[in-house]
């Protein structure tokens, strides 16, 4: 089994997420998924989605990206890509984060915010470093199906010393992506508007991310429905919490939310959780869209969320 996989496996399972036969057993891309977990890829429909809700972006269905769609393009125009730090005050000491502006950026017009998160081994450069997500948005923009939006890229991991170094799964390092709550709704945003032409209201905020990142985007969004409006977990990791914990009124949360998106790959070992997470919010009768990808716990399926999500969101 993968290591990173395995010891994220031992992380914040909780007896609500929690099915024994698959967690297990669970493998990662890079070898054979568990008879329980291939079973349901087998059964199921990869490359569809499962869609939930009345919202008209719920029923958009969900075409596979196409080939090339994260591929660089010479003949388009471009955004960039730039470091930028802010003071925390929940930290106490200065934060650094990426930050995507649009092709045509400029001051004397407002935009949304997507807040994109990284997995446990990540910080503020692993969505620009093992993701393609300027190629994907450039691409987007071009072809016109793209709102107005900047993009926030932080380190989720809210500790003087955020670097991904040492045991990246001590009890302090994992502590400290829950703090990042604090340090995401305090410090970043307020950062972000203070210093870019955003718009400041829960309509052109979404959050979204990756494996831990995936976890964090669910447990925090959903707990601040009067600051996102938009959610996305892509291959969502064992730190997301049960949904009845993170929705206590469904309909509130309904009614509230413009997007819920759960997508992962089918050969995932961490499937499970984005399944149970999936099936909680059908029973709460939330609106969702539910996507299974194809791929395991990898790059291109969190590629693949990034295009999705982004298309369907600030709409």
């Amino acid at each position: 089994m993968n290591k990173r996989l395995s010891r994220i496996l031992s992380l914040s399972i909780t007896a609500a997420l929690l099915v024994p036969t698959m967690a297990s057993a669970a493998e990662t891309s890079e070898g054979t998924a568990p008879a329980a977990i291939q079973a349901t890829v087998d059964q199921g429909a990869v490359n569809t989605a499962d869609i939930t809700g009345q919202n008209a972006l719920a029923n958009t269905p969900v075409v596979p990206a196409p080939p090339g769609y994260d591929g660089y393009r010479n003949n388009i125009p471009h955004g960039n890509t730039n470091l930028i730090t802010y003071y925390s005050t929940t930290v106490g000491n200065a934060r650094k984060a990426m930050v995507y502006t649009p092709p045509g950026y400029t001051p004397n017009k407002k935009y949304s915010v997507l807040y994109l998160l990284h997995g446990i081994g990540g910080d503020e450069y692993e969505w620009v470093n093992a993701m393609k997500p300027k190629n994907i948005l450039d691409n987007l923009y071009s072809e016109g199906k793209l709102s107005d939006m900047i993009v926030v890229m932080p380190n989720g991991r809210a500790m003087k010393d955020d670097r991904p170094i040492g045991d990246i799964y001590a009890p302090d390092k994992v502590a400290a992506f829950e703090r990042f709550e604090q340090d995401l709704l305090k410090d970043l945003i307020p950062h972000i508007e203070a210093n870019y032409p955003v718009y400041k209201d829960k309509n052109n905020r979404a959050l979204a991310g990756l494996s831990m990142g995936g976890g964090q985007s669910l447990n925090f969004g959903l707990k601040n429905l009067d600051t996102f409006a938009y959610v996305g977990a892509f291959s969502a990791a064992p730190n997301t919490k049960p949904v009845n914990q993170l929705i206590t009124n469904p309909g509130q949360a309904a009614s509230k939310l413009k997007l819920l998106w759960i997508s992962c790959g089918g050969s995932d070992g961490l499937l499970w959780v984005s399944q149970n997470f999936k099936n909680g919010l059908s029973s709460m009768n939330v609106p969702h869209i539910w996507y299974q990808d194809v791929g395991g716990h990898e790059p291109k399926v969190w590629n693949s969320g990034l295009y999705q999500f982004s298309q369907r969101i600030f709409k």
